[in-house]
């Protein structure tokens, strides 16, 4: 979910701000105000992931607020909605997500804010978290905590230090999600994270079994692949 806030001082152009961002489903609107000091209040407890705000408004500009954002490395991304062409250069340098020039379109918004949703899905696969369809569930596993990931037949299996989930994704679609040194692809049914693993036994003239902390169960390794992570990580 992307908790989003809206600032602009024209009542006509917030409530089309709220209209259009309201109408997503990923999207949840912590505050929708025309006073750009509130907006200020609310943006100091860094609650939000998307500031979406009018540039020239009385007292506080929302160009100040995008720079208090920057300046002090909150994890808002701010999107500027406004008339005023004047402020693209400084937007560029305070690493605004986008400058959207008024009258815009519904479409126009929409697709600013779904582009900021896919960019922070991708952030998250690539830095600590795995997301995972489950039935009707979706799970937000912490890559670290994963041991190892098995595939058999048409489903996957994610075995972690607290957990074991089971999903019908493809094994190379979680490998390419994976894309940290950490994990390694030992087997065409296995991926392992290296830092789980306890010892490799010869298992059969042309395989290893892989033991891991803090779990019983096994993995597997071929001998073409131990090659290719002794050469990798030794």
């Amino acid at each position: 979910m992307i908790r989003v806030g809206l600032v602009d001082d024209q009542p006509y152009d917030l409530e089309k701000l709220t209209a259009i961002v309201g109408q997503l489903d990923e999207a949840e609107i912590v505050f929708a105000t025309q006073d750009p000091e509130e907006a200020y209040r609310e943006v100091k407890k860094d609650k939000i992931d998307l500031l979406i705000a009018d540039i020239e408004m009385p007292g506080l500009s929302g160009y100040e607020l995008a720079h208090f954002v920057h300046s002090y490395a909150l994890k808002t991304t701010v999107i500027f909605v406004t008339g005023h062409s004047g402020y693209a250069v400084h937007a560029f340098e305070i690493q605004v997500h986008d400058y959207i020039m008024k009258p815009y379109t519904r479409e126009r918004l929409l697709q600013s804010v779904q582009r900021f949703a896919e960019k922070r899905r991708k952030q998250d696969s690539a830095h600590g978290n795995l997301i995972i369809k489950q039935k009707a569930e979706i799970h937000v596993i912490r890559k670290p905590d994963i041991i190892f990931i098995e595939r058999t037949g048409r489903t996957t299996t994610i075995v972690t230090t607290g957990d074991t989930y089971e999903t019908y994704q493809p094994l190379a679609e979680l490998e390419e999600k994976l894309v940290e040194r950490d994990f390694f692809r030992s087997h065409r049914s296995f991926i392992i994270n290296i830092h789980h693993v306890k010892n490799f036994s010869l298992y059969s003239k042309h395989s290893y079994s892989i033991a891991f902390y803090p779990t019983k169960q096994t993995a597997m390794m071929t001998k073409d692949k131990m090659e290719e992570f002794q050469s990798k990580y030794f």
